[in-house]
């Protein structure tokens, strides 16, 4: 564990990466932040920054399967069969040892290749309706509760092995081609278990990876702000430097929820609904990319 200032983990803060070795930090009692997480999350930020190095190419296993080419190992299960461990490849092995991890080539040409990232989207869909949540816009990511969702967050709270895969998508969706869904779908769960008070067995993952997940600097410094906003008690927050959190101002999005005479709605992305049917503006994603992630 570490403490909230002093995460040589955690670049959220700092300014474009400029290849200097981290200052090594100093350990503190009584802080939750767990440092494990950081440094997952770091290096997977990392993994994708130079994707031009790739020492054995080899076959385009995930790609093939996409395409539905080959099926899943060891179950023999086509594409559109479904299989959560295949759906959502990433550079790292999971429990089922047979999945083929995504190789820096492979990245490069999923991300140009339109069908393959269709089916990923369709993959994600599937899951999101498994948790009880909807896919409400494509284009900017926009995602809300389902009509039975009550039902799915039971199962979603009881299992924790629910957090690791969420946290798998999340990665998948930043490493090949569809980082705009991975802001929405985090803002989603930071508004559940902070706000509305919801799975909180999966609110200590939410904080530690699903955040940190996010690629994009600039989102990622809007849902640590909004996570400190309404985290309570607000002086255990340990997600992010408060020399920074405190004195910035609040975000647009936490100006326009504090005018809304009823809670904020569960649906995030660039728009979403207030009590009275209105739409709202309710926070703006940058486009730009820094270097250091």
């Amino acid at each position: 564990m570490e403490s909230d200032n002093e995460c040589e983990f955690d670049s959220t803060w700092e300014n474009d990466y400029d290849n200097k070795t981290p200052r090594k930090k100093v350990f503190k009692r009584m802080s939750r932040r767990n440092i494990h997480a950081a440094k997952d999350m770091q290096d997977f930020r990392h993994s994708i920054l130079d994707l031009d190095y790739d020492p054995g190419q080899g076959r385009f296993y995930n790609l093939e399967f996409y395409h539905g080419r080959i099926k899943s190992s060891p179950d023999d299960v086509h594409i559109d069969e479904f299989h959560k461990k295949w759906l959502f490849p990433i550079q790292e092995r999971g429990v089922n040892w047979n999945a083929q991890v995504l190789t820096k080539m492979e990245i490069k040409l999923f991300r140009d290749d339109e069908a393959a990232k269709m089916k990923l989207v369709k993959s994600y869909k599937l899951m999101l309706d498994f948790y009880g949540i909807r896919l409400v816009n494509e284009k900017t990511g926009e995602v809300k509760r389902t009509d039975n969702w009550k039902e799915r967050f039971s199962n979603l709270n009881r299992y924790s092995h629910n957090n690791l895969r969420i946290t798998r998508i999340l990665k998948c969706l930043g490493t090949l081609g569809l980082q705009h869904y991975q802001a929405p779908l985090v803002k989603f769960f930071l508004h559940e278990t902070l706000v509305e008070g919801n799975l909180q067995n999966v609110k200590q993952s939410v904080l530690d990876y699903f955040m940190f997940a996010v690629l994009d600097k600039s989102e990622r410094r809007e849902l640590v702000r909004y996570a400190f906003y309404n985290f309570k008690p607000r002086e255990q927050f340990v997600w992010g430097p408060k020399k920074f959190l405190i004195h910035l101002p609040q975000s647009r999005f936490q100006h326009e929820q504090n005018e809304q005479p009823a809670r904020a709605p569960s649906s995030w992305g660039r728009t979403g609904h207030t009590s009275k049917g209105k739409t709202v503006k309710l926070w703006g994603f940058s486009s730009s990319h820094r270097s250091r992630r």
